[in-house]
């Protein structure tokens, strides 16, 4: 029997704060734990919430590029449940009134876009983290109130390769947009899977599975194969799916059951009553609107009408802080393929995307930007170009790094007519070769010239020369 695979994502979204959600406790990642929490976040007696205008204004950034319906009212709820992570016993959300709905990205698939519509979009503060040892849990409180989004889609995606993509370009949007670092591997950014199996052709939902707290693009796509087949197995030899809660083992490569779920859980949701409504000015909010940085999307077209194409623009703005070089590096030449082909190889090479991010290097763009003008030019050689390369990176200009190493491009004709001669007079084979078709031969006489000029042979002039000479000498 052929089943279809129906795929739904939560995705928790870390926002970029200064502060969290409903106190002025700092956000932070890498502090000792339980350093940055106070009475708020941990729910003493007296203390009230006070709503974080920041998190409010990267939930709208975020709504506008998810095509979300801003409610400009908002409200809070309580989520009312004990969990040794949640302090208060209670979590802060918005369960009745998100700010944003009805929003969807485009995502590209063998088949062309794919509309993957979004649920919602809500505002709630994060809990703390637990660490296992042996029989002992500990618990930091650091994380405890860190603002938070929640973005659900509808169940539209079909493959696991979809929901890697969904997820990935998602995540791109965020981090475009300053809301998230996105870095999935500290948790920014997490993902719940709810995954079920139909038979091709039906209209009805099979019973879902979930499968928490993914954190990676890759086990995000080897969990929801590892849950197909797991399914497909039960319903193979008719045995029952029970809905229940998974986690994904990357050892055992398959997914490892946390606990049955009967039905819904009772929350008991109220409306929070110490977090009065707010009205959003329609002024704050179209300001928050009308200045968007660019998004991945409109930047990938940009590079495109640039020269770029679909493939290097592509790879180009799966890393923004990568991109984000390249933007500054085209100030300083017109040779934008060059460049690109120097970013997606040279430069990644080099740099980790924190050093690119924190501009954590001592290669000036400006004297980037020299060389691959040279290159572009065909003053240098592209090996000479790699030697260059070499001294930028240690912070070195480019005219002074040429007259260090002795470069220079010999384009005098008199000079190179000279060495193509000597060359074809020590390789008569390669002469015969050539105008028998084997092309080789060109490659291997090419190859004598540079080797006697050094590398210096200008590489335009001396194949035209070449070729001239190979037909001067045509049996």
């Amino acid at each position: 029997m052929n089943y279809e695979t129906v795929i739904g994502i939560e995705i928790h979204c870390e926002l970029k704060t200064k502060t969290k959600m409903f106190s002025s406790a700092p956000v932070s990642v890498n502090s000792q734990p339980n350093t940055c929490v106070n009475e708020i976040d941990l729910g003493h007696p007296g203390t009230l919430p006070s709503l974080n205008k920041e998190a409010v204004r990267l939930s709208v950034m975020a709504c506008h590029a998810l095509n979300c319906e801003i409610d400009p009212l908002i409200k809070f709820d309580r989520k009312n449940y004990y969990y040794s992570d949640l302090p208060k016993g209670f979590q802060i959300t918005q369960q009745f009134h998100p700010i944003g709905r009805n929003g969807y990205i485009d995502i590209p698939t063998d088949n062309g876009i794919k509309h993957i519509r979004i649920n919602r979009l809500h505002m709630e503060e994060d809990t703390a983290k637990q660490y296992h040892s042996g029989d002992e849990t500990w618990i930091d409180f650091n994380r405890a109130g860190t603002p938070l989004v929640e973005i659900v889609s509808e169940a539209d995606i079909r493959s696991a390769h979809e929901a890697m993509i969904y997820v990935e370009k998602l995540r791109n949007i965020l981090v475009y947009l300053g809301v998230t670092d996105g870095k999935m591997e500290e948790g920014s950014l997490r993902c719940d899977i709810n995954i079920s199996l139909r038979e091709v052709g039906t209209e009805e939902f099979g019973v879902k599975t979930e499968i928490k707290n993914l954190n990676s693009i890759s086990n995000i796509e080897k969990a929801i194969q590892a849950e197909v087949i797991r399914q497909t197995e039960l319903l193979e030899s008719n045995q029952p799916i029970e809905q229940a809660t998974r986690r994904y083992d990357d050892v055992q490569k398959t997914t490892i059951l946390m606990r049955k779920k009967e039905g819904s859980v009772d929350y008991k949701y109220f409306p929070e009553p110490n977090i009065t409504p707010v009205l959003m000015d329609p002024v704050w909010l179209k300001s928050i609107i009308d200045n968007l940085p660019e998004l991945p999307d409109h930047r990938e077209k940009r590079y495109m009408d640039a020269g770029l194409n679909a493939y290097d623009a592509g790879q180009l703005i799966q890393n923004k802080a990568l991109s984000d070089f390249f933007d500054e590096l085209i100030k300083e030449t017109s040779y934008v393929k060059l460049a690109a082909n120097w970013c997606l190889s040279d430069i990644l090479a080099n740099f980790s995307t924190k050093q690119l991010h924190e501009k954590a290097y001592s290669l000036k763009i400006k004297e980037m930007g020299n060389m691959i003008n040279a290159l572009g030019k065909q003053e240098i050689s592209s090996k000479q170009a790699k030697d260059i390369f070499v001294e930028l990176l240690k912070g070195h200009d480019y005219h002074a790094t040429v007259k260090a190493l002795n470069i220079e491009q010999v384009s005098d004709q008199s000079v190179l007519v000279q060495m193509v001669e000597d060359i074809l007079n020590e390789n008569e084979q390669s002469i015969i070769d050539y105008h028998n078709g084997k092309d080789r031969a060109l490659g291997f006489l090419m190859g004598q010239i540079m080797k006697k000029s050094k590398g210096q042979a200008n590489p335009v002039i001396t194949n035209q020369l070449l070729l001239e000479g190979l037909m001067k000498r045509k049996p």
